[in-house]
């Protein structure tokens, strides 16, 4: 996955995924690979409304350091509101939480290829998951 300047945002990794709007892939992504067999490649760039949405400035929240106790640190994550914030800045007794996906307002290219195609099991289908196979 790389940015629209091309820049990586993820390096190639292989991942198993459950075909059929279960929402374990975007959705222009999932459909870019219906009908797709081992061996073929698909190439798309998706716009950021199409991938994790615009950047969204009313879901940053300055909020006072104190509210979160000792040890809140950048990188963390908290829950409020039903919303997971990532703590962006902690500085002069403030700390800046970003609702926002990491991802959002970038335009995204993927390039991916299809290594093999199965059917799903019943399992798999009850649950709308991929799950790890024997050996896999």
């Amino acid at each position: 996955m790389h940015d629209a300047q091309g820049a990586r945002l993820s390096g190639p990794s292989e991942m198993t995924y459950l075909h059929g709007g279960h929402g374990e892939l975007l959705e222009p992504l999932e459909h870019a690979l219906e009908g797709r067999r081992a061996g073929e490649a698909v190439r798309l760039q998706l716009d950021p409304e199409q991938a994790f949405g615009e950047y969204d400035p009313r879901l940053l929240r300055v909020e006072p350091e104190g509210r979160y106790g000792k040890g809140i640190a950048v990188g963390m994550e908290v829950e409020e509101e039903s919303r997971v914030y990532a703590v962006t800045d902690v500085a002069e007794g403030k700390v800046i939480l970003d609702g926002n996906h990491p991802l959002a307002g970038m335009a995204l290219r993927f390039h991916a290829e299809v290594l093999s195609v199965r059917t799903a099991t019943q399992e798999e289908l009850r649950r709308g998951v991929s799950l790890p196979r024997e050996g896999a």
